[in-house]
């Protein structure tokens, strides 16, 4: 199938409230806040280095996410024609090309902002944008697996900047900051699991196997659910184990209501899927901080 990519022939730059939806700003908070979680995390001084801070969330959010989503648009253009035909590309409001060339301008964009984050900053940013890439572009393509997809966009919105900000304060993460790291990475496959339910049907038309489309909503739901699940029961068992007892409660607590919310999500996956991402997934990113801190305690 062929999509056009320039609905309206009239017009040659793009619309520049549409380069900002191609960007997709409400996606920048899950790898800002991992690269804040690693920094807090890592036992450094934030206070000491603010730049070094700042310029990690920028290029977390709006630089590598912001260019991920611009490459997804581009290389999911006849998708989007059918789930979203309003989205920025297939609706021509960003003609032509332009959305890969914002694509390919935003990754030299991370690689020279990355460098100034020193070798451990531009490692990482280099891996984000060949992730970012693998993910989206043809022949790799990773998003067309239910399993590999959201695994490395996992990874790459949670593990990696996680890692990131731990290394740009205090060097090498020891252990215990990549483990819990790690497990919230692991986790996040269940909400990109999620999030595919709304491509369900452009997915299945175009060949697209994530797990809605494989395995029935129903059955993701549930296979969404237990990604999310254990690996925050496995950050408690660490916490305790490593003397943290009163944060290991907390991320307890916060694990049981997401138990309550995944419950209503399971009665209707289709319906609630949304819903569940907008409210259960904050008590998991809260999770997230509280075991940043017990680490940082820990230091």
């Amino acid at each position: 199938m062929s999509v056009s990519t320039d609905l309206h022939p009239t017009r040659r730059l793009p619309d520049p409230a549409a380069l900002l939806t191609l960007i997709k700003p409400i996606t920048w908070f899950p790898p800002m806040w991992a690269f804040l979680c690693g920094a807090v995390s890592s036992g450094g001084s934030l206070a000491e280095a603010p730049w070094l801070v700042a310029l990690g969330l920028v290029l977390a959010g709006p630089v590598v996410c912001g260019m991920s989503q611009a490459a997804n648009d581009w290389c999911d253009r006849e998708v989007d024609a059918i789930n979203e035909p309003d989205r920025p590309i297939p609706s021509g409001r960003v003609p032509g090309r332009w959305g890969l060339w914002v694509a390919l301008a935003m990754s030299a964009l991370g690689l020279a902002v990355g460098a100034l984050l020193g070798p451990w900053g531009f490692a990482a940013t280099a891996v984000a944008v060949l992730a970012a890439w693998a993910y989206s572009a043809e022949p790799v393509r990773l998003k067309r697996s239910g399993w590999w997809g959201p695994g490395l966009v996992g990874l790459s919105y949670e593990t990696l900047p996680w890692l990131t900000g731990a290394a740009v304060l205090a060097g090498a993460p020891g252990w215990d900051v990549a483990a819990v790291a790690l497990l919230y990475g692991i986790g996040a496959h269940g909400i990109m699991t999620l999030n595919d339910f709304k491509a369900l049907e452009g997915d299945r038309r175009t060949g697209v196997a994530s797990l809605p489309v494989t395995l029935g909503p129903e059955r993701a739901a549930k296979v969404a659910c237990l990604m999310m699940a254990w690996p925050q029961v496995v950050v408690v068992a660490l916490l305790w184990t490593w003397g943290a007892p009163v944060h290991a409660g907390i991320v307890a607590l916060l694990v049981l209501a997401q138990g309550a919310a995944m419950a209503r999500m399971l009665s209707d996956p289709k319906r609630f899927a949304p819903w569940y991402n907008g409210t259960g997934v904050l008590l998991s990113v809260a999770g997230m901080m509280v075991a940043a801190l017990a680490l940082r305690g820990l230091a």
